[in-house]
């Protein structure tokens, strides 16, 4: 969102239909294994295979995904010899997910019963 002519109230960014960059951020971290892997390095620099070992999937899987978190702005990478490190780009997105989380934590069970986003919609579509 940018501000308006006034610099007060948060004005569109794109036309109506089109995604806003609001709504891809939120995308970018709406899937399960991006979250995780925002989570690890939330704690430190890691190397792929240190997130593989953490979010359970194939490296080539985990590397796509820290692709489009690198594509986003999300994350960086420094090469060390033949390795990556990983770590956060922005300071900021620790204040965003301690404030998911304080959100999740007053709404209680509220999101994850959701029929449309909840935890028991993906279940029940899985079947």
């Amino acid at each position: 969102m940018t501000m308006n002519g006034e610099g007060s109230a948060p004005a569109a960014t794109t036309s109506c239909g089109s995604p806003s960059a609001a709504v891809a951020l939120f995308r970018s971290l709406g899937d399960p294994a991006r979250l995780a892997i925002l989570r690890r390095l939330a704690e430190g620099e890691a190397r792929t295979t240190d997130l593989v070992a953490c979010v359970g999937l194939a490296q080539s899987t985990v590397s796509a995904h820290l692709a489009c978190l690198r594509d986003c702005g999300l994350v960086t990478f420094r090469p060390v010899g033949r390795a990556s490190w990983y770590s956060l780009a922005r300071p900021e997105l620790l204040d965003l997910l301690a404030a998911a989380e304080q959100l999740l934590a007053a709404t209680g069970e509220a999101v994850d019963l959701c029929p449309a986003y909840g935890t028991r919609s993906a279940e029940d579509s899985a079947r």
